[in-house]
C-alpha cells in the first residue's frame, strides 16, 4: 500500500508564510544596502509593491522585522535552507565545518554584506541590535570553545591548547577575512581560512575524519555590486 501524500500548507496560511518571507528577503536587501537607520519599512514595502501596513502587518515594527531579518540569515547558508554548523563540528570537526560553512556562504554575499554593516552600526550601544550582537558573539564563542573541547576530547586537536582562546581566535578571523572579500572579491577567503588553520590547528588538517579540500579554486565569485 502506498503511504499517504502530504502536502505543505495551502490556502491563507500558505500565502501568509509566502508573504512573511518575501518581506524577510525585501528587508535584508535594504538593510544589508543602507543598514538599519538608512533604511526604512516603505524602502522595504516599496521593494515588494506592496503598501506599508502589510509590512506592519507581519511584523509589528522596524525592530522586530530586523531581528527576524538577523534570525534567519544567522542559521541559514542562503536565507532559507538551514545549515547545522554544530553538527557539522561534532560529525567532521571545526575546521572542516568552518571551511565547508565558508564555501555555502559565499553563495549569497548580500547575507554576509549585512552581517558585516549592521555588526558595525551595532557596536554603538545606543543601536537597536547592539545587545542581538553582544548575545551573538558570545554564544558563538561559547559554542566554538564547546565545539573546540570537543575536538580535543576526540583527538582530533591538541589537549594543551585553549578552547575559549581558539574560539575567539576563530571569529576574529572568519570576520576579518570575510570583511576582506566583501570589499575586495578577488580576495580567496577559504584558501585564506585555510592559510589561517594550517598554520594555528594543523593537527586538525591532518587528523584522518577531516575531510579538507588543499586544493582550493584561485577566483572566487564576485557579489553584485548592489544586491544586498
Amino acid at each position: 500500500m502506498s503511504s499517504p501524500k502530504t502536502t505543505g500548507a495551502r490556502g491563507p496560511y500558505a500565502k501568509s508564510a509566502q508573504r512573511s518571507s518575501d518581506i524577510l528577503d525585501a528587508a535584508a536587501t535594504v538593510f544589508g544596502t543602507h543598514g538599519y537607520h538608512g533604511g526604512s519599512l516603505r524602502d522595504i514595502a516599496r521593494q515588494l509593491d506592496v503598501s506599508l501596513t502589510s509590512v506592519v502587518h507581519h511584523f509589528g515594527s522596524k525592530y522586530e522585522l530586523l531581528e527576524a531579518v538577523l534570525e534567519r540569515s544567522d542559521g541559514t547558508t542562503d536565507g532559507n535552507q538551514a545549515f547545522d554548523f554544530d553538527a557539522a563540528c561534532v560529525d567532521r570537526g571545526v575546521v572542516p565545518a568552518t571551511l565547508e560553512r565558508i564555501r555555502s556562504s559565499v553563495k549569497r554575499p548580500e547575507l554576509l554584506r549585512l552581517f558585516a554593516i549592521l555588526a558595525a552600526e551595532s557596536s554603538a550601544p545606543g543601536h537597536p541590535a547592539h545587545d542581538w550582537f553582544v548575545a551573538r558573539y558570545q554564544r558563538k564563542a561559547s559554542e566554538l570553545a564547546n565545539a573546540f573541547t570537543y575536538d580535543q576530547t576526540s583527538g582530533r586537536i591538541d589537549a594543551a591548547r585553549d578552547p575559549q582562546a581558539l574560539g575567539r581566535l576563530l571569529l576574529a578571523v572568519w570576520d576579518g577575512v570575510q570583511l576582506q572579500w566583501l570589499i575586495d572579491p578577488s580576495t580567496d577567503m577559504e584558501k585564506a581560512m585555510l592559510l589561517f588553520f594550517e598554520s594555528a590547528l594543523p593537527e586538525a588538517l591532518n587528523h584522518p575524519r577531516a575531510v579538507v579540500r588543499r586544493e582550493l579554486p584561485t577566483s572566487p565569485r564576485t557579489p553584485a555590486g548592489n544586491d544586498a
